[in-house]
């Protein structure tokens, strides 16, 4: 008699065990890969990245009709052509490096998660495939090729440390960064305290990070009230730097800045931290940052280790 109650348990246990093990585990996100944005004018763009970054110009991996301009082996900006209907939209993607682009693939599958049918492989080796976050934002997923090298001598930095992208619902992406692939917090703050603009969230497995740059209302895409100058300054990436004053100095000293849009000089950001933006010849902003914290940050504490270079 015993058995026949222990047998619906035993049961019960067996099913919740093979749904449990029908879900892969994630793979490692490590970080950053890159940001693909489009340009109207190549010459102009091919101009700011090989000198003024300083970054090497090489085929694009992913699509014949653009470039990668690499600051590392791991790590670049891939920039398109402008498609026809962009408007002000210069942000095709952002990108995350992983330890399998096809483990990732089948992860999200299983959470239910909309995917291709299969990953795409680059023409430098890399595999890669993309999928929209909840507000329509394409993101990548890139396993990087084996031994991937870039002689990039000039770069002023080779570490991006975040991208930026607009949202509107930070509870919206957070179901899917923080609930879904575990990015962690890292740090939030506004130009006013007791208003949240910017929301920094680590990948799970390295401390590079996605930064909300939040809109604040519950549209979605882009407000029609916003310029391309404006959403420029959001949809962005920041190269650390141990010194940004120094870089600063660097890039003004050679005349990489001339005649590129940007700060007049360094600042300290509601963060801490010093930063110097400067914006390629479609307003995308580039921002050199320092790695950690010089002064108290405004708003939160940060809650996770810095990267390093």
């Amino acid at each position: 008699m015993r058995l026949r109650f222990l047998l619906p348990a035993l049961l019960v246990v067996v099913v919740a065990s093979a749904c449990a093990q029908s879900v892969p585990a994630r793979p490692k996100i490590t970080g950053v890969s890159h940001l693909a944005v489009y340009t109207s004018t190549p010459s102009a763009a091919e101009h700011y990245y090989t000198v003024t970054l300083g970054a090497a110009k090489m085929a694009d991996p992913e699509n014949p009709h653009g470039v990668k301009y690499a600051l590392s082996g791991t790590q670049y900006v891939e920039v398109l052509p402008l498609p026809p209907g962009a408007g002000i939209n210069r942000l095709d993607h952002i990108a995350f490096n992983t330890e399998s682009a096809e483990g990732m693939r089948k992860f999200l599958a299983a959470k239910d998660w909309k995917v291709p049918a299969k990953v795409s492989m680059g023409s430098d080796g890399s595999h890669y495939f993309a999928v929209l976050d909840p507000e329509g934002n394409t993101v990548e997923f890139v396993q990087p090729p084996v031994n991937a090298g870039v002689d990039a001598p000039n770069a002023i930095g080779r570490h991006i440390i975040h991208v930026g992208v607009l949202i509107h619902n930070r509870d919206k992406e957070d179901a899917f960064y923080r609930a879904l692939l575990d990015f962690k917090p890292y740090w939030y703050g506004g130009m006013q305290d007791n208003k949240v603009d910017w929301v920094a969230q680590q990948v799970p497995d390295g401390h590079d990070w996605i930064e909300y740059m939040v809109v604040g209302d519950n549209g979605t895409g882009i407000p029609a009230s916003m310029s391309q100058s404006t959403l420029g300054v959001m949809d962005h990436i920041s190269i650390g730097e141990q010194n940004v004053d120094t870089a600063f100095k660097t890039l003004k000293d050679s005349g990489r800045l001339t005649g590129v849009k940007c700060d007049d000089g360094t600042k300290v950001g509601r963060d801490g931290k010093v930063q110097f933006n400067m914006y390629d010849p479609d307003g995308i902003r580039v921002e050199l940052m320092t790695l950690h914290a010089v002064e108290k940050p405004c708003c939160s504490l940060f809650t996770a280790p810095d990267p390093s270079e």
